[in-house]
């Protein structure tokens, strides 16, 4: 696949406070990237560098071979953004807001029109045209707001946190959303999340923490360098059991009457079920989650 964003060596710093340090990484075309990371992490700076609304110190980025600062009109056309916070008028019908936003894309009436229908049924909301924006539901608007960044058929799409203050039926229905036009167009989607999660369904991971990157790979290869499974025993006998456990030196933490024992690798379960098998009550081997991984990753680079 071809690079279709490349950020090299990039530095911003606002007075004395460093928010981006050499930050270097690519956008593979047609991926689904996720570029993850706390508050004050360096993610919205590099953010609003790539969308040419700020202007980084040192480095280069280009998009799509264009490159930033140098030709930011043309870049501006090959993204389409979906913020935190919606660009929408609440008063107006789900059409007219697109309509108005086609215009700034100086369509003519039937270029805006063939926009809005092929955007709208990229996202499944052709039967709410005529509603108001305002009255929808929350997933609703979310599917408007990315037919909003569609409209004038960019390469790339860029999610803000698309599912931010969404409940878990809603979050799955945007994520079918995005899923299913990433997977029919083959656009580039780039995705910023707080739901580590939804990282799971992407490409490659691109983790940040006070203006610099301290992880990046796809999701399983995170998962096998900074994750361990873990062996949930419920014991006969919790004291002779917690002795047990002390006196063989292994990792091991309780909740309430399960004790938790850290695992190198899952096979290693095996050899502590046969050796305690006479003091088990029952057992489960649990994955760790991206939620795991992404502590473990901030906990590696504090030194915990």
């Amino acid at each position: 696949m071809s690079k279709i964003i490349e950020v090299h060596h990039l530095y911003k710093s606002y007075g004395a406070v460093k928010a981006v340090k050499d930050v270097s990484f690519y956008v593979e075309q047609g991926s689904l990237f996720s570029f993850l990371g706390t508050n004050g992490a360096g993610k919205s700076t590099t953010i609003s560098i790539l969308l040419t609304l700020l202007k980084h110190d040192a480095g280069e980025v280009k998009i799509n071979g264009l490159t930033v600062g140098k030709e930011d009109e043309a870049i501006r056309n090959e993204i389409g953004v979906v913020f935190q916070k919606s660009l929408l008028d609440p008063l107006l019908t789900v059409q007219e807001n697109l309509d108005y936003r086609a215009r700034l894309y100086k369509m003519t009436k039937e270029e805006r029109l063939a926009a809005i229908v092929r955007a709208a049924a990229a996202v499944d909301i052709s039967s709410l045209m005529k509603r108001r924006y305002g009255k929808l539901s929350g997933g609703q608007k979310r599917r408007v707001d990315i037919a909003r960044a569609l409209l004038h058929q960019p390469k790339i799409l860029l999610l803000d946190e698309p599912t931010t203050g969404l409940d878990p039926q809603n979050r799955k229905q945007i994520w079918n959303t995005i899923l299913n036009l990433q997977r029919e167009t083959n656009m580039t989607v780039f995705l910023t999340t707080h739901y580590i999660e939804e990282a799971a369904n992407s490409n490659f991971v691109v983790v940040m923490k006070e203006g610099e990157i301290i992880a990046r790979g796809t999701p399983n290869h995170l998962k096998a360098e900074y994750s361990a499974d873990r062996l949930m025993i419920t014991a006969k006998d919790q004291a002779h059991f917690r002795s047990q456990l002390q006196a063989d030196q292994l990792v091991f933490s309780e909740d309430h009457s399960t004790f938790l024992i850290q695992l190198k690798k899952t096979t290693d379960a095996i050899a502590l079920l046969t050796k305690y098998e006479q003091q088990i009550v029952s057992f489960e081997v649990q994955q760790s989650s991206l939620d795991d991984v992404f502590i473990q990753i901030h906990n590696e680079k504090e030194g915990v």
